[in-house]
């Protein structure tokens, strides 16, 4: 344990002592979160993450991981992303996401102690030439060697292969997976952004010639994309063990209710490249989902909390969700929604669902 840990424990016990008035415990009983509205800058500051398997692997991570999809490398500076790695492993978080092409190869670079860590890494958009892109075997093995190169590392403990490849055959790509891991560059093999149907295809072929099934599927999940995480991804939990990751939980920042008056200069939105989140924010139903946003702040200040912790606390919820990707660019809002709010309560749940208006319905509700 570092000095800055045994730093963390001693201020966590003196603030328990002085200024908590609520301790309650959460989601599994597995941890505790300190929850006081009335004497500091978020309600819910320092917090002990508790850990999830990661589908039914043996790979314990966060509930919270720290993301790299925009901001790492291109909205921030090296020495901003070196701080947010810091406290995000100094208040519990194991879990750090990269990928080949995020900020142009520069999200993965950083230095890492690496046996307290969970990296990943994901592999499709590599370079431009043909071959540089894709899951065809040659890519994934040469896309990875690249990103480990990067990342300064040996191993990755989870390498996602980031789409499907409809150019490449499944048993190819499972194959390649499962080479990786044997020639030792990673753990586990994951998906992201692929269908039901394309991992229970990944599955079979493992099943069918002695080799890695993923454990994993990475999917966007937040108020407004639900049906996937919440009735697709629980089915393939429970038929071949494979979990989810989630990422993009406060919908590009819309949640935040940072475009309730327009697009700031500074936001996302106003990135070159990101000029399909401005047309999603001008948007009919960006603007209904903006509406249905102010109402689900007033929610949150009556839970006395922040609404991107009521949105992150939501997603934790869900079944089979094993971490929450963050997507944060300063340290105020990575300690914000490190602090998930503790009073989740079937109510609260059933009364965003009235709110929201979009739950989706399982194949056995349908049958019912």
């Amino acid at each position: 344990m570092s000095h800055h840990s045994g730093l963390f424990s001693a201020l966590l016990v003196i603030y328990t002592h002085q200024c908590a008035d609520e301790i309650s415990p959460v989601i599994d009983g597995v941890s505790k979160y300190i929850h006081n509205a009335n004497t500091c800058l978020f309600p819910c500051v320092f917090i002990l993450l508790f850990h999830r398997n990661l589908g039914k692997s043996g790979l314990r991570v966060s509930c919270l991981g720290l993301g790299t999809w925009v901001t790492f490398g291109s909205q921030i500076s090296d020495e901003m992303a070196e701080n947010l790695m810091t406290i995000a492993y100094e208040n519990g978080v194991n879990l750090f996401d990269t990928a080949e092409v995020y900020a142009s190869g520069r999200s993965d670079r950083q230095q890492l102690k690496r046996s307290s860590f969970v990296i990943t890494t994901k592999i499709y958009w590599g370079g431009q030439a043909e071959t540089e892109r894709g899951l065809s075997r040659k890519h994934i093995i040469e896309g990875l060697r690249g990103s480990l190169s990067r990342l300064q590392l040996d191993y990755v403990d989870i390498v996602f292969a980031n789409r499907n490849d409809v150019n490449s055959p499944m048993e190819e790509i499972v194959r390649a997976m499962t080479f990786v891991i044997n020639q030792g560059m990673a753990m586990y093999w994951g998906t992201s952004r692929w269908s039901a149907m394309e991992i229970m295809e990944a599955y079979s072929v493992a099943r069918q010639f002695n080799l890695i099934p993923p454990v994993c599927e990475q999917a966007e999940y937040h108020y407004f994309q639900r049906d996937k995480v919440e009735v697709q991804l629980p089915e393939l939990y429970h038929k071949i063990g494979v979990g989810a990751m989630t990422w993009s939980p406060l919908a590009c920042g819309l949640i935040t209710g940072k475009y309730s008056d327009g697009v700031p200069e500074c936001s996302r939105a106003a990135m070159k490249g990101y000029q399909w989140l401005k047309e999603r924010v001008n948007s009919e139903e960006g603007r209904r989902q903006l509406a249905k946003i102010k109402e689900l702040h007033l929610l949150a200040d009556r839970l006395a909390c922040t609404a991107a912790q009521l949105a992150i606390a939501w997603c934790l919820r869900s079944e089979g969700v094993s971490s929450v990707l963050l997507g944060v660019s300063n340290t105020d809002q990575l300690l914000e929604n490190l602090g998930i709010l503790s009073q989740m309560t079937p109510q609260t749940v059933a009364e965003i669902d009235a709110l929201l208006g979009n739950k989706p319905h399982s194949k056995k509700e349908s049958r019912a």
